[in-house]
């Protein structure tokens, strides 16, 4: 059974051809490559807001913990690693919040720690995949030098992994991701991540391990 994200692709794609027949772009596409964010005809999915509103809480710890590089003594690599996270999920995040905003969404704060899922009238606080409980956010805080860069590296595998996962879900939900930006997004954290946990699996490998020469 091929993967969702793949199938994801074709049906998109699939979709581009039929609409582009003639020589006429479709609408969305258009306005995508204008750099322009038409506003939506109808309501979101679910899976979409979901996926959105969740992703924020999951990118914010990522910035959180990427940003500690300095101050607790990575290693040049880990610490041009976590700049480019830091970066690069800050204006995630913010692409985010716009598009929950221009949906007439909740829009978590840039520096939110939990998910606020709505289920059966309650508001439940959850961490998504792969986020660090407190517990061990404060091990993370605690470490220095090489004890830092094995324990963040190792963290952010799996905070990746969670965020693989999330795509996955999202790929795999009945209606989600129609939306353009949705669809660009996710794939694109799809492609990146998977791309960055090769990465950060390397320089673990690296990384000496307490009591060891």
């Amino acid at each position: 059974m091929s993967h969702p994200l793949a199938r994801a692709r074709i049906v998109r794609a699939l979709a581009a051809l039929v609409l582009s027949a003639g020589g006429a772009i479709a609408p969305a596409v258009a306005t995508a490559q204008a750099g322009v964010q038409s506003v939506p005809a109808k309501a979101p999915s679910t899976a979409d807001v979901e996926f959105m509103a969740g992703m924020i809480p999951h990118h914010a710890q990522a910035v959180l913990i990427a940003g500690w590089a300095k101050s607790h003594g990575a290693r040049t690599d880990v610490a041009i690693l976590c700049e480019r996270i830091v970066v690069g999920q800050r204006d995630e995040i913010a692409l985010m919040q716009r598009w929950l905003r221009d949906r007439g969404q909740d829009v978590p704060a840039a520096d939110a720690t939990h998910h606020k899922m709505k289920m059966n009238g309650m508001v439940h606080d959850m961490l998504m995949p792969g986020m660090l409980n407190e517990e061990q956010l404060a091990a993370l805080d605690k470490a220095r030098g090489a004890d830092f860069d094995r324990l963040f590296l190792d963290a952010m595998i799996g905070h990746h992994a969670g965020a693989i996962t999330m795509v996955d879900a999202l790929f795999g939900s009945v209606g989600a991701a129609d939306d353009d930006v949705v669809y660009r997004f996710a794939s694109d954290v799809y492609a990146d991540q998977t791309t960055e946990i090769e990465r950060m699996q390397k320089m673990l490998a690296t990384v000496p391990v307490a009591g060891r020469p």
